[in-house]
């Protein structure tokens, strides 16, 4: 009962939910890189909502399917072809022991969730099914697919589901994320702080599940180099004495010795997965008080589609 990997794109692994209460061993929560468009396919086959899934980065995997499987494909701009026909997204369909699937390019977004009914098989690793790509465990094997790779699958559970118009996510090369300050904020200087919330910050080609280097004005610190290492989780954006701000992604280590002079909210946070090189970036300066309160309002939203919505942000 298993998917042969015949070829596996650029960066596809097997995702699920994060590692939740370790980071102060050390250990990065992980799990998909926007846990949304995992939970919109999940959901399509009566899933639990981070029930393991393929991520797909820029660039799809070809598949072929042993047995009769319900599919639900999400997240970015793609194509999704069976045995060449055009299935589309947020829709759950079968495949027929023998098909290919394949997963285009990426072409708005920068992930793509593939998910099947039931889930892939993964490895259970400190309470998380989730790769994670640098510790080199989770997932399958701890690392990439690769082609000749035989996944594990339960079978068909739903076909026919449609995500409703409302409910899925309208992907863009510029995006809006709303930052509260952090930390060092108030170690940058005047120009500094309103370069950071007022500058059309463009992704630059180093970016990746770890973080993401933001190309803009460069920022003025009052740091002399030497800060302690202090806590870090994603959406933290810190700023190294060259003035060049990183947004740290759901990778990112625990700790950090850069000032960290934001932290993106959380109601914005699943955007970080879907951030592609060349994209612009508006970073919208909120309050603590005025962050909760536009969570608690996407949390109402999403309820009526995602009921544990609360729990996926």
């Amino acid at each position: 009962m298993t998917v042969t990997v015949i070829k596996p794109g650029m960066q596809s692994t097997l995702q699920a939910g994060p590692r939740v209460g370790r980071r102060h061993l050390g250990i990065p929560g992980g799990g998909a890189a926007d846990p949304l468009s995992l939970a919109l396919a999940n959901r399509l086959l009566e899933n639990a909502w981070d029930m393991p899934a393929i991520e797909v980065t820029l660039t799809g995997p070809v598949l072929r399917f042993a047995i009769d499987a319900s599919v639900a494909v999400t997240g970015g701009a793609t194509s999704v072809r069976l045995n060449g026909q055009e299935q589309g997204c947020h829709r759950a369909f079968v495949a027929m022991a023998g098909d290919e699937l394949a997963i285009g390019a990426v072409e708005t977004g920068a992930r793509v969730y593939v998910a099947v009914g039931r889930g892939f098989a993964a490895e259970a690793v400190l309470g998380s099914k989730s790769t994670d790509l640098q510790a080199g465990f989770g997932g399958h094997r701890g690392r990439a697919l690769r082609t000749g790779d035989e996944l594990e699958i339960g079978g068909v559970t739903a076909s026919g589901i449609e995500t409703p118009a409302e409910f899925q996510p309208r992907f863009s090369t510029a995006w809006a994320m709303r930052v509260c300050e952090s930390a060092e904020t108030a170690w940058l200087d005047n120009d500094g702080r309103e370069a950071l919330f007022g500058t059309n910050w463009v992704v630059d080609r180093r970016a990746d599940r770890m973080g993401l280097r933001l190309d803009g004005p460069a920022l003025t610190v009052s740091s002399d180099g030497r800060m302690p290492s202090a806590g870090v989780v994603p959406g933290t954006i810190q700023c190294p004495e060259d003035g060049t701000p990183y947004l740290l992604s759901v990778d990112a280590g625990t700790v950090g010795g850069y000032p960290r002079v934001g932290q993106v909210a959380r109601v914005d946070r699943h955007v970080l997965g879907q951030l592609r090189p060349g994209d612009h970036v508006r970073l919208l300066e909120r309050t603590p008080d005025e962050a909760v309160g536009e969570l608690r309002e996407k949390v109402a939203y999403w309820e009526p589609w995602l009921p544990d919505i609360a729990e996926i942000l």
